[in-house]
């Protein structure tokens, strides 16, 4: 792997190499956790709002889910610099996202702290269902614990509170109790969360077959009340037949140190591949240790 592209020269980043992040996130059943997560979004009225309005998924929906998982693997995976970087980079294209949600005519805001709190816990909570159902299965009591606070440490490179993040599965049950007096669909997030799940042929054959391929499996890892506001009807019988066939899936990429993931990765998400192909061929880091958002925040202003 050439200097340029390596995504880990200076530490292990925020995590490292014993991690269940790495292993989770670094796992074919993220591509279909991620799915689930950017699906997911659209609950939120404001985000949903955000999305119509840049019209992003419509003009180059490949794009626009390749740089956001590339995002999170690359939290997940990378050095310190490399991690805090993406982020800050990303944090200034939310600075853009500005408008009025047409429900409520209310003011929203891409890096609004609720806003990305939702886009969080649905993206490292999706991942997990997935890994879980599809993948090696639940990860040991202490592995979930430390995936969980592993969670809070991310969610400090974004807008939200990391204290705000749950730190366990029942917190995480108990946030979406909580939340859900807020989400709602309209017109425009049903059919963006339906765009998703079924891209439409002509945006690419790619995009189009792999889409399918993924969106049984992850509309059969919601809970019934999240099919009920999304209008996900999947009946129960293709729920049942689509797991074997995810799981069968899974294996198969995972084989050769996950080269038959890298080989699909580059064909629908090329971004997410380079930074998987970096983290698969990166040698040992400058420095075998890793590094909290403070650590490397005050490192990069001392050198500033």
């Amino acid at each position: 792997m050439s200097e340029r592209l390596s995504i880990r020269r200076e530490d292990y980043g925020l995590f490292g190499p014993d991690s269940p992040s790495w292993k989770v996130w670094a796992s074919p059943t993220s591509l279909i956790g991620f799915q689930r997560a950017v699906v997911l979004e659209h609950f939120d009225p404001y985000l949903a709002a955000a999305v119509a309005d840049s019209g992003g998924i419509y003009t180059d929906p490949r794009g626009r889910l390749d740089r956001t998982l590339a995002y999170f693997l690359t939290v997940a995976v990378a050095d310190g610099r490399t991690a805090i970087g993406v982020s800050d980079a990303l944090m200034r294209i939310h600075a853009r996202a500005k408008g009025i949600e047409p429900i409520t005519g209310s003011r929203y805001s891409a890096n609004n702290p609720e806003a990305q709190l939702w886009i969080h816990v649905t993206g490292w909570h999706s991942v997990l269902k997935c890994y879980e159902r599809y993948g090696p299965g639940p990860l040991p009591a202490a592995e979930e614990k430390r995936y969980w606070a592993e969670s809070r440490i991310a969610a400090e490179l974004q807008t939200c509170k990391p204290a705000d993040v749950p730190a366990s599965r029942d917190e995480v049950r108990q946030y979406f109790a909580d939340v859900r007096g807020r989400l709602c669909t309209s017109e425009h997030a049903d059919r963006a969360m339906h765009y998703l799940l079924y891209t439409p042929r002509d945006r690419g054959v790619r995009l189009w077959a792999g889409s399918r391929v993924m969106a049984p499996a992850a509309i059969a890892t919601l809970p019934v009340w999240m099919r009920h506001m999304g209008n996900f009807r999947q009946p129960a019988a293709v729920d049942a037949a689509v797991t074997p066939i995810a799981r069968a899936w899974v294996i198969a990429l995972s084989t050769n140190n996950f080269r038959p993931m890298l080989a699909v990765a580059r064909r629908i998400a090329p971004e997410t591949a380079e930074v998987l192909a970096s983290h698969l061929d990166s040698g040992p880091p400058a420095q075998k240790r890793t590094v909290t958002p403070t650590e490397v925040r005050g490192r990069l202003m001392a050198h500033a």
